[in-house]
């Protein structure tokens, strides 16, 4: 089974980067009035095919040469529909891939978040030059962090977000908005 949900996030997001994607999104709604959580990761990378897309949340279908098995879309899956929600991936080639999965929020089987904002900072300091969305909605409410805001702020040194002084600050400023946000 699945270890926290922001492990997923950064599988899923490395997965994109290596698939040649410029840009990411990853956004987590969480909504407790709907009973439901979404989570999804965005890409502009090479994208799938069809038929690839139909096989890929078998554990036997993977496109690492480092092992024969991918496991983290089928424990995503498998998941997911656990607690009462599923998953679904839309890819073109040439265009990109979305991976969104829902739970229902309340569910006890539900996998814990896990720190996203750790695992926001790794993938932004281990890929730089990716343009990064990280949208995190509790209730309505809604933090955005964006890569080319802080690049902008970084007099356009994309270099520099992969540095520990910047790294860190992402780190404890998406910690810091996401306490605001379930505080309110």
């Amino acid at each position: 089974m699945l270890e926290d949900l922001s492990a997923t996030v950064l599988d899923i997001s490395e997965n994109s980067t290596m698939a040649g994607a410029d840009t990411v999104e990853i956004t987590i709604d969480e909504d407790e009035k709907k009973d439901m959580l979404t989570l999804s990761v965005k890409d502009n990378g090479r994208g799938m095919t069809p038929e690839f897309v139909a096989k890929v949340t078998d554990p036997f279908t993977t496109t690492r040469k480092t092992r024969r098995v991918g496991m983290g879309l089928p424990f995503l899956r498998q998941s997911a529909e656990l607690c009462g929600g599923g998953l679904s991936i839309e890819s073109e080639v040439g265009v990109g891939t979305t991976v969104t999965a829902t739970f229902q929020y309340s569910s006890v089987d539900r996998p814990p978040m896990g720190d996203m904002p750790s695992t926001v900072m790794t993938l932004v300091m281990g890929s730089p030059l990716v343009h990064w969305k990280y949208r995190h909605i509790v209730n309505g409410r809604e933090y955005l962090m964006d890569t080319d805001e802080i690049v902008e702020a970084l007099d356009g040194d994309k270099e520099l977000l992969a540095t520990a002084d910047v790294g860190l600050w992402l780190r404890d400023s998406i910690r810091e908005e996401l306490a605001a946000l379930r505080a309110e």
